[in-house]
C-alpha cells in the first residue's frame, strides 16, 4: 500500500495539530483549573431556613461599607425576596443560596450576574448607576417552571 506525498504531509501536520492541542489543554489544566478557589462559604441546603444567616436577614440590609447587603435564596421557581429596594450608585452586595438545585440570577440589563449552587454562598458586589426597575431572572435551567422565575430590582434615585 503506498501513501501519496500530500496525505503523508497532511496525516503529519494533522496529528501535529491533535498533539498541540492536547498540549494546550494539560498545561491550562495544570496551571489553572485544579486550584479550588480560595474563599469557599458552605450552607447546608437542609437548613437554610433554619439555621443560616439566611433564616432571619433575608431582603435589604445596611453594611459597614456604606453600601447595602441583599440576601436572596433562589428555590423552587422564586427569589425570596421577590422585590429588592436598592439606591442608585452605592455598592450593592449580593449574598445568595438555594436549597435545591442549581439556580441562576441575572439583573437584565446590568453586570450582575451569578450561579447559585446548593451547598454554597454566591457572593458578588456591583453598583448600580441608573435609576429604574430591572428584572431579575433565573439563567440556568431548574426545572419545568424556570421560565416563570423572575423578580424585581429597583433602583431608587439618591434622596436629595
Amino acid at each position: 500500500m503506498k501513501v501519496d506525498l500530500y496525505e503523508r504531509i497532511w496525516l503529519w501536520l494533522a496529528s501535529g495539530m491533535i498533539a498541540a492541542f492536547l498540549f494546550a489543554v494539560v498545561v491550562g489544566a495544570t496551571s489553572h483549573a485544579v486550584h479550588p478557589p480560595s474563599h469557599v462559604e458552605v450552607v447546608d441546603p437542609a437548613k437554610v431556613y433554619s439555621d443560616s444567616e439566611f433564616a432571619t436577614d433575608l431582603g435589604v440590609t445596611p453594611s459597614a461599607d456604606g453600601g447595602v447587603t441583599v440576601r436572596m435564596v433562589a428555590r423552587n421557581y422564586v427569589f425570596d425576596p421577590p422585590v429588592v429596594h436598592v439606591t442608585a450608585g452605592q455598592p450593592v452586595t449580593f449574598r445568595m443560596t438555594s436549597p435545591d438545585v442549581v439556580h441562576g440570577f441575572q439583573v437584565v440589563g446590568t453586570n450582575a450576574n451569578a450561579m447559585v449552587i446548593p451547598g454554597y454562598v454566591t457572593q458578588f458586589t456591583t453598583v448600580f448607576h441608573q435609576p429604574g426597575e430591572y428584572l431579575v431572572v433565573c439563567n440556568e435551567y431548574c426545572g419545568l417552571s424556570h421560565h416563570l422565575m423572575q423578580g424585581r430590582l429597583i433602583v431608587e434615585e439618591v434622596a436629595p
